[in-house]
């Protein structure tokens, strides 16, 4: 399979915008990318500075919204788009629960217009969705999430993210669209936005202010470092079958508590604050949110048996390379976070 035009979706964001970053340095990729990207809230293209010149005539921009079907269609004749990296995606859990239309809209309906344009294009080569463990759901004290594991999404976010793999699956089945999708565990690592988890921990620990753990801090989630999916992504769209899906998983599983603590010790060591003090000290528990899922845990062997793949990073070497990141990168710190996040802030969390 030979791609020459790959549109990614949602390339602005934290995981797309590593992706493109990855992909472009590869020397087993010589097509061009387009990027598709509405630029919402965790939109950024400060992400991808440089990149076009770095690339020069590999790398586009492309302002849109894929919920726009007649614009999407104009996107895929315009570009000669063989094949699509589908990112783009409202997201997360929280901003579900407040607002699921965006969700709805975003997540079903972009996903099935991309869908639509796709099968009628001539030549098309590949559809990826690039998905979550959420859609799967909680799971118990044992155990561990397989491609076969049925859906049972709890949010807004994971039903809609649900929603969107079923599309991926019935357009291959139905209408022979060459689609693969994959499941991924939580991503961490530079360009995160600073709503999620480990970036919100390290600034609010950085200038010294409250770090808010939901619940008792228990619920546990496996880590991925986004330079390991990236990876992972690019080895499924290579060499995956149509049709499957394959789950990608960092083999760092382990509870919220000790990932705030964690970062709290590295920080402590890379960046010390007043002698003497911990930034533990810091942690502050916090109601937990309706609808949370206790426990998920990926089964990453069908990728790593069919397909040669495993991470590179271990969650200790993944975390001091993206608190490095964060700590060197203060000016782009400094224009992410917007308005748009302090609102956020100030309405989960009241400051």
């Amino acid at each position: 399979m030979i791609i020459k035009n790959l549109m990614v979706t949602g390339g602005c964001g934290f995981i797309g915008s590593n992706f493109i970053r990855d992909l472009l340095a590869r020397p087993d990729f010589t097509g061009r990318i387009i990027n598709v990207d509405k630029l919402t809230y965790a939109g950024n293209p400060e992400n991808l500075a440089g990149i076009g010149e770095e690339y020069p005539g590999r790398y586009l921009f492309r302002k849109a919204d894929i919920c726009d079907r007649r614009l999407v269609r104009e996107l895929f004749e315009m570009d000669e788009v063989d094949a699509v990296c589908h990112f783009a995606a409202e997201s997360h859990v929280d901003r579900s629960i407040r607002h699921p239309e965006d969700f709805i809209q975003t997540n079903i309906t972009g996903t099935f217009n991309l869908l639509e344009t796709a099968r009628a294009s001539r030549g098309f080569v590949l559809f990826y969705q690039v998905s979550t463990d959420e859609v799967y759901g909680s799971l118990g004290a044992a155990g561990y999430f397989t491609e076969e594991t049925p859906y049972r999404p709890n949010s807004p976010y994971s039903a809609s993210k649900a929603a969107a793999d079923h599309l991926v699956r019935a357009y291959h089945h139905t209408y022979g669209l060459p689609a693969i999708i994959s499941n991924c565990s939580n991503n961490y690592g530079p360009y995160q936005f600073p709503e999620k988890l480990v970036p919100l921990m390290i600034l609010n620990a950085l200038e010294g202010k409250p770090l808010p753990v939901y619940g008792d801090g228990k619920n546990v989630r496996d880590w991925l470092y986004v330079g390991d999916h990236c990876d992972a992504i690019w080895t499924v769209m290579k060499e995956g079958a149509p049709g499957e899906t394959y789950n990608i998983g960092g083999n760092s599983e382990m509870e919220n508590i000790v990932i705030v603590e964690m970062i709290c010790d590295v920080l402590d060591e890379m960046a010390p604050a007043s002698p003497g003090r911990s930034r533990r000290n810091l942690i502050a528990f916090v109601k937990d949110r309706p609808g949370h899922d206790r426990r998920y845990a990926i089964d990453a062997t069908k990728i790593r048996r069919e397909l040669h793949w495993a991470p590179r990073e271990s969650f200790v070497s993944g975390l001091r390379k993206t608190i490095a990141w964060y700590l060197d990168n203060r000016v782009w710190i400094d224009h992410v976070r917007s308005g748009s996040y302090q609102d956020w802030i100030q309405e989960h969390y009241g400051g």
